[in-house]
């Protein structure tokens, strides 16, 4: 039976392909400001469609109160068969400059047996996982389905989590799926079991009436910039390490490691230079606080003027570790902005969106039936690790549904660059974990019997 379906699902690759073009072709940014919402819509819809064909009922499109719209459906269990969530989202991430892809952003292209594209893993090519999975059971699924697709993770908004409050449900499941995260490399299959929280917010620096020729004054003149830069160096210590005041930066991580050199050239880190921080590099991703200037609006180096600038802003974003609350973090990050400010200058803070940080537990009949799945496909049982981004909505959905339980899984691994230019996916993880989670749902049927 487990040969017969990896058989079914090899076949189904190529037809996984050409789902995932499709898909990555829509620039489905969930930022009216970058992309035409519509676009969003086409994608909402394209996903409606292609679960529908694969089986689930009543798949349709709901609007969130952020605007954006989750995909939602299901399909009723057997008789005494538990319930399984799969989740995961259409919106992707902009692109960022173009110029930075060696091919086109929102065209599937093939190279060097990587498919490339925005959203091709992140998370366009784990809806495509669960489609080939569905494709492969067909009719012989022994567990119910409900699914979601959300519209806008990337942007942060909170419109799944906001509708969820007064939908549960809607989503409520025995295990819940979260298909946002993926294998700590390939062929090593993974849950992720901890994810840390966010806290961003902008941060204005005012000094002057307005710019002023830097020729007359500059030198005395106040200059928003230097203050800024001055306030975001002092939120790292001399090694690079986050350092903000009232935040523990020196927690161990006491789960699976990552290999320092691995990391490396995951991160492309360029040759000789260093990693920021101390202890190890799981220490450092899964454990600690971790700060990053998202952005800076100030005057840019092509048109700029001999002028001594009046204002400047940024956008910092600081990852939150578990066992440390998100508010609590962002009240201290606006505290230590605040009393790092130079010169007198005047500063004003922003909050934007907090997400809290996840722990996941692991010893439950889901967890059991994945490691099960992962042996047969893989040759080996689940890696659990953590990682470094944020999935609020797992917070959401565990105080909705105590009882059930958390899986984080997917096709993206390191050499993916999820967020970054040049996005890529592994066509064999797509593969591989679809047989993964075909399995999955027979075990944990046969677990729950």
């Amino acid at each position: 039976m487990t040969d017969d379906l990896a058989a079914r699902i090899s076949a189904l690759m190529t037809r996984a392909r050409a789902d995932l073009a499709e898909l990555v072709a829509i620039p489905s940014v969930a930022d009216p400001r970058q992309y035409p919402p519509e676009k969003c819509r086409e994608a909402a819809e394209w996903v409606a469609a292609a679960f529908t064909e694969a089986g689930l009922r009543d798949v349709h499109l709901a609007e969130t109160p952020d605007g954006s719209h989750a995909v939602i459906g299901h399909r009723p269990p057997p008789p005494g068969a538990p319930t399984v969530l799969l989740y995961c989202h259409y919106d992707v991430q902009p692109p960022l400059d173009d110029t930075a892809w060696t091919s086109p952003p929102f065209e599937l292209t093939e190279r060097d047996g990587r498919w490339y594209g925005r959203g091709a893993a992140d998370c366009k090519g784990n809806i495509v996982m669960h489609l080939t999975a569905l494709r492969a059971l067909g009719d012989d699924l022994p567990v119910g389905l409900k699914f979601v697709a959300e519209g806008s993770e990337e942007q942060g908004t909170g419109g799944l989590e906001d509708y969820l409050r007064g939908h549960t449900d809607e989503l409520h499941a025995d295990a819940l799926l979260i298909c946002d995260t993926g294998n700590a490399a390939v062929g090593v299959p993974t849950a992720t079991t901890t994810l840390r929280g966010v806290a961003n917010v902008v941060v204005t620096v005012s000094t002057l009436a307005g710019d002023l020729h830097s020729g007359m004054f500059g030198g005395p003149a106040p200059d928003a910039l230097a203050a800024l830069i001055r306030i975001l160096d002092s939120l790292r210590g001399p090694d690079g390490a986050t350092r903000i005041d009232g935040l523990d930066a020196d927690a161990g991580w006491d789960g699976v490691g990552y290999d320092e050199q691995q990391f490396r050239a995951d991160a492309a880190v360029l040759d000789g230079v260093d990693l920021m921080g101390s202890g190890t590099v799981a220490d450092r991703l899964w454990a600690r606080p971790a700060v990053t200037v998202l952005g800076i609006d100030c005057p840019p180096v092509v048109g700029s003027a001999a002028a001594v600038p009046a204002t400047a802003r940024a956008r910092v974003s600081l990852r939150v570790p578990p066992g440390t609350d998100s508010a609590a973090a962002r009240e201290a990050l606006t505290a230590h902005l605040l009393a790092a400010a130079p010169w007198g200058a005047r500063v004003e803070v922003e909050p934007e969106q907090i997400g809290s940080p996840f722990r996941a537990a692991t010893d439950g009949p889901a967890y059991t039936a994945l490691d099960k799945a992962a042996q047969e496909v893989y040759g080996k049982g689940l890696a659990f690790l953590g990682q470094g981004g944020s999935i609020p909505l797992c917070n959401v959905l565990a105080a909705a549904y105590p009882e059930s339980e958390i899986v984080l899984m997917g096709v993206e691994e390191p050499r993916c660059l999820i967020h970054a230019p040049n996005e890529s996916v592994d066509p064999g993880e797509i593969e591989h974990m679809a047989h993964v989670e075909a399995l999955f749902l027979r075990h944990y049927a046969a677990a729950r019997a």
